[in-house]
């Protein structure tokens, strides 16, 4: 059985993020450091000196062009929301994310922290219907790194249930600082360990960190899927959920390839997908050429969204959100008490 929240504005909130059959198609457009990248490949700058209105401009392109095709949109809150905030749909959900892209690296792993400034209840003034946190995470990392994590998860989960918004939690195993394969980047590690994936999420589908929704990565290397072992890996990752709803992310990972991740992790009881850039990378890459990117977005892009949400709706998982019980209104706050007292 799904494990749902009970409580209004949680159940609310992802009624609002999934479609009518309770899969989620959502769409990422929080990235930063790959765009940052884009940009500045294209101007022959460094990353560090992309102009902010850039930015601003290539996330409300994808907003415009894509947007009306996702049950949901995830938006940072630097960027993505004041550029676009006005381009998205009413009846698309708004998720809107919370760490910063920078980490602290450590020689034991990496600690996350949050955009200064900003915390989940001023995520839940902007009219947010979810907040989204990544975390990086490795079960073999420094004991202290690991306990940073999981008490920063937990306060997040923590501020989501006292502001009654659904904690969306973002998983991603990383190589560690010294190693062949490390990296800065939102990138899969095609070294990965699917008993690393798949014991961090059974760490943080405990209770007291108050996941509603995850929002994971493939649990082995998408390249490996055709492999052996893929099935069982995609299985184990579905039971370490212990019954919360997830849903996939892509990492980059090549339209084509990601199709099949999505395929692997509906068999094992996904509910759909939070991915960005196997959506519209490949359009975006004749920027600065807003025109060009715009039409490759159409020609490209939504057809590609648009086949991904077919998908989901023949193979992904739905999940049961009932409408709020109308009695909650007054075990949940005294509103009952506050409406006039009309005809009486």
């Amino acid at each position: 059985m799904r494990s749902t929240p009970e409580t209004s504005g949680k159940l609310w909130g992802l009624r609002r993020l999934a479609g009518p059959d309770g899969r989620f198609r959502m769409l990422a457009v929080d990235q930063r450091p790959p765009l940052f990248q884009l940009i500045a490949k294209a101007r022959g700058i460094s990353p560090d000196a992309v102009p902010y209105d850039e930015v601003c401009a290539l996330k409300r392109l994808l907003v415009e062009e894509l947007a009306p095709h996702a049950d949901a949109v995830l938006l940072d809150p630097n960027f993505a929301y004041p550029a676009a905030i006005d381009a998205l749909p009413p009846r698309t959900g708004l998720i809107v994310t919370l760490e910063d892209h920078r980490v602290e690296e450590t020689p034991g792993g990496r600690r996350s922290r949050s955009i200064a400034g900003w915390d989940v209840g001023r995520i839940k003034r902007l009219g947010a219907d979810g907040a989204k946190l990544l975390a990086w995470y490795r079960p073999d990392a420094a004991e202290e790194v690991c306990a940073h994590q999981q008490d920063y998860v937990r306060e997040v989960g923590a501020a989501c249930a006292a502001h009654d918004i659904p904690f969306i939690l973002e998983l991603l195993v990383y190589p560690f600082q010294g190693s062949a394969g490390h990296h800065a980047d939102y990138a899969e590690d095609p070294a990965k360990q699917a008993a690393l994936v798949i014991e961090s999420v059974r760490r943080f589908a405990s209770p007291e960190y108050g996941v509603d929704l995850f929002k994971l990565e493939c649990p082995v290397p998408a390249a490996s899927l055709a492999e052996d072992g893929a099935a069982a890996a995609f299985a184990a990752l579905a039971e370490a959920t212990a019954g919360r709803p997830w849903v996939m992310l892509s990492a980059g990972a090549a339209p084509q390839q990601f199709a099949r991740v999505l395929e692997h992790a509906y068999a094992a009881g996904a509910s759909g997908f939070l991915a960005g850039r196997a959506i519209w990378w490949q359009a975006m890459l004749d920027w600065p050429d807003a025109a060009r990117c715009r039409a490759r977005l159409r020609a490209e892009a939504v057809p590609y969204l648009t086949a991904l949400s077919a998908l989901t709706g023949r193979l992904a998982r739905p999940v049961a959100l009932p409408a709020p019980d109308r009695s909650r209104i007054t075990r949940e706050g005294d509103f009952v008490a506050a409406v006039p007292a009309l005809g009486r």
